[in-house]
């Protein structure tokens, strides 16, 4: 099956935020750091002005992408719509090389 990629927006629960989900925040962010790495989640945005997250999933399906967001540790406390993309461009973060001279 190919791979699409679909840009996820999430609704933040009203603030102040509850003791349970800022306790549920680390584990959150260990979770997307785990899928980024696997290059399942491509990039991940907040604004707590907003109310809102964003990222864009790598997957083969929709069903796939909401399986995925129903494993997040957060789940539960937000709302979100899914957006099939028809292209993804990102500027690629470089690294400068160390000389050894």
């Amino acid at each position: 099956m190919s791979q699409n990629l679909y840009m996820i927006e999430f609704t933040l629960p009203p603030q102040p935020f509850s003791a349970e989900f800022i306790g549920k925040i680390p584990a959150q962010r260990d979770m997307i750091n785990h899928l980024m790495t696997d290059k399942q989640i491509l990039n991940y945005m907040l604004s707590l002005e907003e109310g809102r997250l964003w990222a864009v999933v790598h997957a083969e399906s929709e069903p796939l992408v909401i399986a995925l967001l129903s494993k997040l540790p957060l789940h539960k406390y937000t709302e979100y719509t899914i957006f099939p993309l028809t292209f993804y461009n990102a500027a690629t973060h470089f690294v400068s090389q160390f000389s050894l001279n």
